[in-house]
């Protein structure tokens, strides 16, 4: 059975995630705690042999992404587009309050990506990975809602929210799907996600 095995990260922090703003697809670069985090975050994955390092093209996320790859000793494979940030729309910007509210729908915001949309295309990008390097190890930069929606998906379950620069190990196998490992950097002990 051949496995591929993936390590999910989200980017490290920025200014809006520290205000609790809505970021979604606006391109907000890191601030300085999230270049720390970022760097932080080589320790977690120095341990493995990496075959490809991908990330969302989002300021953030590439440039996470970058600090990993330097830290490790090697470069980022490429961008993909398919792993950009779930959109909100609107509410991008925006904090908890009226103004927040009012843009608020069942399961999400009004003329934002839904949670399905957003599954969809997360878990696409990641099976085509899957695909690509078969019995690989992949690195993964992205962002918080997209991996936890498409993690949820496929773990049947809603997920926590994904932390900064903290490791979440996944390994897909060809035929009976995902295995989750690490979630925030926690050992899981009911391991299975099919």
């Amino acid at each position: 059975m051949t496995l591929t095995t993936f390590a999910l990260i989200r980017h490290g922090q920025t200014d809006w995630n520290a205000e609790r703003r809505l970021q979604g697809s606006t391109d907000i670069p890191l601030n300085d705690v999230g270049r720390t985090q970022a760097r932080d975050a080589v320790a977690a994955l120095s341990g493995y042999e990496w075959d490809a390092i991908v990330s969302s093209p989002l300021s953030r996320a590439a440039e996470t992404a970058d600090l990993i790859a330097a830290g490790l000793g090697l470069s980022v494979t490429r961008r993909l587009p398919e792993l950009t940030e779930r959109s909100y729309g609107p509410a991008e910007g925006l904090q908890d309050g009226p103004e927040l509210d009012a843009l608020r729908t069942p399961g999400g915001f009004r003329g934002a990506e839904s949670d399905d949309d957003a599954a969809n295309r997360g878990l696409a990008a990641l099976e085509s990975l899957a695909e690509e390097f078969r019995g690989g190890r992949v690195l993964v930069v992205a962002h918080g809602s997209l991996l936890r929606v498409s993690l949820s998906r496929v773990a049947g379950q809603d997920l926590p929210s994904i932390d900064n620069a903290a490791l979440n190990l996944a390994h897909h196998h060809a035929v009976d799907g995902w295995e989750l490992e690490y979630l925030n950097g926690e050992r899981l002990t009911a391991a299975a996600i099919n």
